[in-house]
């Protein structure tokens, strides 16, 4: 018996997306099903176009250590694809693709937005199976999200590297992570690397205790400080207007409003994109100590997976090839306490896993003294 499965990488890349793919491969013929598995290009963009490659065991031989994806990915949703100079809903197009090739189940790998969209296509009739990667961690209903370890070493990596500048040079380096509006990264970053001040968009922060923090480490005789920074951070009157924003929003039952609202939000966050610019030099100011912003961007989810990130890979990729075997659909692959566990997807597109602020790690780090800005 042979199943036919497709399978898709889709929005940002992270390491750990290829050993993924390779283990849903290479388990495939070992669980009693064979499996031909068909790779589309550049996420839902390649699906819509039937641009697709055969996933043999040549072809996934040797891409145990790659980062990225051999097949390509993109952030293009199936309900507003870009056809011409419009934006159009291709989910039937989508659907035509995926009957011609006769498929039993499509795979996709991604993060929140990923999940989303292939649910889409499972309200369309597809049978949808899905894996949760993203450097944020910030996916729901699983424990973490491949690509995250990764990224933390990495982060935690450039933060030890900065303590030796901002020691010589007696200054405060401000370090923005990604994390989007999850403040996971940073977080776990901040304090493996001893950030001495980390900020995140779960806890809104006041920049003039921020100052006093870092005075008071001054007084104390440490003339430098670090500031790991969240990019979703926010001071808490700029996430107050937000809050306010997205309720009204909430609120808003006409169509016409609602797309008001949006230009407004949208309108907000252009506004917000030198912030850690900004904070670093109201900081210079109400301190008097230098400041220097490195913002790490996508260096971060860059390179080779780290052995954490290749485990997980391999740990959902053989999870896969069975809940195929089994002829599970609509689930999301998630790891609960070190195992996988098939969770329904539409319990997963209704929520986003962001840092509780009863987390233990927010106690541990107030704990050594690490400020988080409230």
């Amino acid at each position: 018996m042979t199943k036919l499965v497709g399978v898709l990488t889709a929005g940002g890349d992270t390491p750990g997306l290829n050993a993924a793919l390779r283990a849903l491969g290479k388990s495939a013929h070992r669980e009693g099903v064979d499996i031909q598995l068909i790779g589309f290009l550049d996420g839902f963009r390649g699906l819509l176009h039937d641009r697709y490659t055969l996933l043999d065991e040549k072809n996934l031989s040797g891409i145990l250590t790659l980062g990225g994806t051999i097949l390509g990915t993109s952030r293009d949703k199936p309900h507003k694809m870009p056809v011409g100079e419009k934006i159009l809903d291709m989910t039937d197009a989508m659907q035509e693709i995926y009957q011609r090739h006769h498929l039993d189940v499509l795979v996709c790998m991604g993060g929140g937005g990923t999940q989303k969209n292939a649910y889409r296509l499972l309200e369309k009739g597809l049978n949808i199976i899905t894996l949760p990667k993203s450097i944020d961690n910030d996916v729901a209903m699983t424990d973490i999200t491949l690509g995250y370890d990764t990224a933390l070493g990495i982060a935690t990596d450039a933060i030890d590297r900065l303590h030796s500048t901002a020691h010589s040079h007696h200054r405060i380096i401000v370090v923005e992570l990604m994390g989007h509006n999850t403040g996971w990264l940073a977080l776990g970053a901040g304090i493996a690397g001893g950030a001495d001040v980390i900020l995140i968009p779960e806890i809104p922060y006041d920049v003039n205790k921020v100052a006093d923090a870092i005075l008071s480490r001054s007084r104390s005789g440490k003339h430098f400080s670090i500031v790991a920074t969240s990019e979703g951070a926010l001071p808490i009157e700029d996430a107050e207007r937000l809050k306010n924003l997205l309720k009204e929003k909430d609120q808003m039952k006409n169509k016409d409003s609602r797309n008001e609202i949006e230009k407004k939000i949208i309108d907000f966050q252009t506004s917000q994109a030198d912030k850690t610019m900004r904070m670093a030099k109201q900081l210079e100011t109400l301190t008097g100590l230098e400041s220097r912003v490195t913002i790490l961007g996508y260096v971060q989810r860059g390179g080779t997976p780290s052995a954490m990130d290749r485990l997980l890979a391999t740990q959902l990729g053989t999870a896969t090839a069975a809940l195929i075997q089994e002829g599970a659909k609509g689930v999301m692959i998630a790891i609960k306490n070190g195992k996988t566990h098939p969770v329904p997807l539409k319990e997963v597109i209704e929520k986003r896993k962001t840092v509780p602020l009863d987390h233990i790690w927010l106690e541990t780090a107030r704990r050594v003294g690490t400020c988080l800005g409230d």
